[in-house]
């Protein structure tokens, strides 16, 4: 093949980073070059029990050799009968069935097919700033940036977007904010999406692409308060801050509610692809026949690597080491915000945090967030941006980061800070 012929991808891939792997192992990624990075983007937030973790490994090798796809719906196979179970122990009470696909995006479109014909109702209301994926549906659904809803029109109708209690942006306290959020959607059923038209909510308990902002427990219970009033169904999209991200197995347990569904899917395998919903037996009862299934959904490998990653999680203690080592980190991050005038907010929950940067007047500064982004490669620490208007720089190391790592996560942030601010 000469080289006038050869085949690329798609140039509207957009790396954050010129690296090529070699490969992997905890904390770390190791370049064609030699160089060791440290990882403080696990895959967005995928690889939860680090790069290539034994058990996982052990686990979709073994599994490889027993049979690779065995489709869920012609034949039932051990590992994904095992995720359930593993799942059965973590998931909220009440959420005791599971349907699986392969992305995030497909378990969505998944919970909201199912919100709707559970309930007879046509609308879907989704939050400002949440992400939920690029198909069509999911991306109907999507506010964190025109990005992914534009240029393919016309979208899926039936949605509506309320306000999120986004303090920052509006230079409120979070009470303020709250009271704000709750009485526009309220607003929003009087005007545009009657109750007895409303199928569901969907939210994230902190936005994942819409900046890294964690959702006020206050919110999530003014939701659930509302759902259960107009019978319209909660759905909880746990996509990236589920299985321990935000130092709770579940980034909703930093409230009181229960969700109606739950979505998983990123760090549920290590980086293997699969996603699910959650639901009570009755809610799923509801879907109509044929409504689910998929050809690859539940792949056997990737449940197999599913089921090991839920026992290092539990048996390592990686929630709790999410939770303590998110301390250390938003104490990190505070200290730079008081140094840099640039920073103007630090936030986040366990290790799925972020830096908003600002210019001299306030306004959101892209440029700044880019220049730390891509500065950080050079002091061998990756990071990702995020946010409406891609100001923010998000932190998300994987779960079994040690107090050492983080230590050099931080000092490599600091002095990056330094050299582009």
């Amino acid at each position: 093949m000469t080289a006038s012929t050869r085949t690329h991808l798609s140039p509207a891939l957009k790396q954050a980073t010129p690296i090529v792997v070699d490969h992997g192992k905890g904390s770390w990624i190791i370049g064609t070059d030699g160089r060791k990075y440290l990882d403080f983007t696990t895959g967005i937030g995928v690889t939860s029990t680090g790069h290539c973790h034994p058990r996982v490994v052990e686990a979709a090798r073994e599994q490889v050799g027993k049979i690779i796809h065995a489709q869920y719906t012609t034949v039932m196979h051990q590992p994904l009968l095992a995720l359930t179970d593993k799942l059965g122990e973590v998931l909220p009470a009440g959420l005791d069935s599971v349907f699986y696909a392969n992305s995030g995006s497909e378990a969505v479109e998944a919970s909201i097919r199912l919100a709707r014909m559970a309930t007879g109702r046509p609308n879907i209301i989704a939050f400002h700033g949440g992400f939920h994926g690029r198909t069509v549906a999911a991306a109907s659904l999507t506010t964190a940036g025109t990005k992914f809803r534009s240029g393919f029109s016309p979208i899926m109708g039936g949605v509506h977007i309320a306000p999120f209690p986004y303090a920052f942006r509006y230079g409120w306290d979070m009470d303020t904010a709250v009271a704000f959020a709750l009485k526009e959607l309220d607003y929003l059923l009087m005007t545009m999406s009657s109750p007895a038209d409303t199928a569901a909510f969907i939210i994230e308990p902190v936005l994942g692409d819409g900046g890294y902002l964690p959702t006020p427990p206050e919110f999530l219970e003014g939701l659930r308060e509302r759902a259960d009033t107009h019978g319209i169904v909660l759905i909880v999209d746990e996509v990236q801050a589920g299985v321990g991200r935000t130092g709770k197995f579940w980034g909703h347990q930093h409230s009181t509610i229960t969700p109606d569904i739950v979505i998983t899917a990123k760090g549920l395998a290590s980086g293997f692809p699969i996603s699910a919903i959650a639901a009570s037996t009755e809610l799923m009862g509801k879907a109509w026949p044929g409504s689910q299934g998929g050809t690859y959904g539940g792949n056997a490998v990737a449940a197999a690597a599913g089921v090991a990653t839920l026992d290092v999680v539990c048996e390592e203690g990686l929630v709790d080491n999410a939770a303590a080592q998110g301390r250390v980190l938003l104490d990190g991050l505070l200290a730079l915000k008081s140094e840099h005038s640039a920073i103007g907010d630090a936030r986040g929950l366990g290790l799925m945090q972020a830096l908003e940067f600002v210019d001299s007047a306030g306004n959101p500064d892209a440029a700044a967030a880019l220049r730390v982004q891509q500065g950080a490669i050079d002091e061998g620490l990756l990071l990702l941006t995020c946010g409406a208007l891609g100001n923010v720089v998000r932190i998300i190391p994987a779960l079994i980061v040690s107090d050492d790592e983080m230590r050099q996560g931080l000092d490599a942030l600091s002095r990056t800070l330094k050299n582009v601010l």
